[in-house]
């Protein structure tokens, strides 16, 4: 779903970029004839949950981010701080945070938000019995590895509350993009009263949540279509908040999104495909680039044929990537030939991190027929088969099928002998399915949790929670890990040692990068103010819709 050296971050430009849109603005009566900001956008599918120790996905990541409120917030590509007063530097040579909270901070059940809520949540999140698939990047808070692997207790998490308002945090080691993490909602407060009342259900609705951000979710029973975000008049930062409501639903088809932009219904409509092409030229009209990536992933586990590195690598090349994303997607995307998309992260010297890896680099992501035809039979023969049968696990919205339906097309026409069988899911279904590694083949998207090519680059080393093809190599963990011990203090070494480690990933077709989300948007002009972080997400908080 997301560094601390702002200046490199490519994604500055977004800042002022004003998303949103439909004919009119939403300037509407409440019950007691006041004019009320209401503000209707659309989502893709449904939210996965709303347990911030727990979720993975982009659209309860979004909804977290809209109703919680960690220690700091993106504005744009500014960071700033939220439960705490002021973004603070590290001492003790990058080890130590010394946190002060706001005073004035509140839950939604009228409980003040203090230190203790940030040391529960976070040792919460750590603890294995959690089964946080996010766990992971708490690596470096001071015994949060011991914690993970079980040879260190959840309590002894590197997290303590000074007094009520004062939050310290040691590390194990300096982490060069320690800011850009807090901004996760994993290493968000929890309310333990809350959670401790709802048990198995807390997270599983609405009204089992409690919320200290600036909106409040309403009308969300777990898995309805649509749901709403109201101002949270608690907020410590409730004045700068101008929208009364946001109104959200779930549309998968991009037809129906075109026709709700027109008729007024959606302020923010999601193109894609041929409504995408069609709507190009109009005013309305964004592409909104995003730090996102597309990839398949083999399932190495479940299915012998994808442990042989020449089956990965016929796959990867028999993909036309260019083809897919004018054709297929239409909506401004790019081909992705490493997992690090471009514009995230730059090197030392100001390359980009994702034009240095593939520069004077011969990967596997072109498409080449010939090659793929001649890879792909070495491989069958060293397998001892002349033929594979596999399922390709998808969504069940309208892209995903015509996603799905391509690759399907390309790959059986390009492989002789390959058959794939294509199993659509509700997202929910299709997540639950991928996390737990029941499947052939998935498509996956991962976006920035933070500005740094590592929160691409860590997923894929082994036992990592989210490798859910359980792609594994000694060499790639080597380079990971020493990038995020040994060589933190050294930028350029640490850098290369990234580099590496893409280089291999990709090499191997550990997975198989297809390409680089751009979101095309149909944008009411009157909706202004919306920020766009470096990690793929809105921030609501000074939105408002002109008069």
């Amino acid at each position: 779903m997301k560094l601390t050296n702002w200046a490199k971050v490519g994604l500055t430009s977004l800042v002022a970029l004003t998303l949103l849109t439909a004919c009119g603005g939403n300037s509407k009566k409440s019950s007691t004839g006041k004019s009320e900001q209401v503000f209707t956008r659309m989502e893709g599918d449904v939210i996965g949950g709303m347990d911030s120790a727990a979720v993975t996905d982009s659209i309860s990541g979004q909804a977290l981010v809209d109703t919680m409120d960690g220690l700091y917030r993106y504005n744009g590509a500014k960071l700033e701080p939220a439960v705490a007063t002021k973004v603070v530097k590290p001492t003790n040579d990058g080890k130590t945070y010394t946190f002060d909270l706001r005073k004035n901070a509140k839950w939604s059940n009228g409980d003040p938000v203090q230190a203790q809520d940030f040391v529960y949540g976070w040792k919460r999140a750590v603890d294995p019995a959690t089964k946080s698939q996010y766990a992971y990047l708490f690596a470096g808070v001071k015994n949060a590895d011991a914690i993970m692997k079980g040879s260190e207790k959840p309590e002894n998490l590197g997290i303590t509350a000074v007094d009520a308002h004062t939050l310290k945090v040691d590390l194990d080691y300096a982490i060069p993009y320690m800011d850009g993490l807090l901004t996760n909602p994993v290493f968000f407060p929890q309310n333990e009263k809350a959670v401790k009342k709802y048990g198995s259900e807390y997270g599983t609705a609405y009204n089992k949540v409690v919320y200290n951000g600036p909106f409040k979710l309403t009308k969300w029973t777990g898995t309805n279509l649509s749901w709403s975000e109201v101002k949270n008049k608690s907020y410590w930062n409730a004045k700068a908040v101008k929208l009364d409501r946001i109104d959200v639903q779930v549309v998968k088809e991009p037809s129906t999104a075109l026709n709700l932009f027109q008729s007024g219904k959606l302020d923010d409509a999601i193109l894609s495909g041929e409504s995408a092409r069609q709507m190009k030229q109009d005013p309305s009209f964004k592409a909104q680039p995003q730090a996102s990536t597309f990839y398949l992933e083999l399932n190495q586990k479940k299915v012998a044929a994808f442990r042989n590195k020449n089956i990965r690598l016929a796959m990867s090349k028999a993909i036309n990537r260019k083809e897919f994303v004018t054709q297929v997607l239409g909506n401004s995307s790019l081909v992705a030939h490493t997992a690090v998309p471009q514009n995230l992260a730059q090197m030392p010297d100001g390359t980009d991190f994702a034009k240095a890896a593939t520069k004077g680099h011969d990967y596997p992501t072109t498409f080449d027929k010939k090659e793929a035809q001649k890879l792909w039979k070495q491989g069958l023969k060293e397998l001892g088969i002349t033929s594979l049968n596999v399922d390709f696990l998808t969504d069940d919205s309208e892209n995903a099928k015509k996603s799905s339906e391509y690759f399907q097309s390309q790959l059986e026409s390009v492989l002789p002998g390959l058959k794939m069988k294509i199993t659509s899911l509700p997202f929910k279904s299709r997540l639950t399915r991928s996390e737990s590694g029941d499947f052939d083949i998935c498509i996956t998207l991962w976006g920035a949790d933070f500005p740094d090519p590592i929160t691409y680059l860590d997923l894929f080393t082994t036992g990592n929670q989210s490798n859910n093809g359980k792609w594994s190599n000694a060499d790639y963990d080597k380079l990971i890990q020493a990038s995020k011990t040994t060589d933190v203090t050294d930028e350029k070494k640490r850098f290369n040692d990234l580099l590496q480690a893409q280089n291999i990933l990709t090499d191997e077709a550990g997975i198989i990068p297809v390409y680089q989300t751009a979101q095309a948007h149909l944008v009411n002009p009157n909706v202004k103010d919306v920020a766009y972080s470096p990690s793929n997400q809105y921030n609501f908080v000074h939105t408002y819709i002109a008069k």
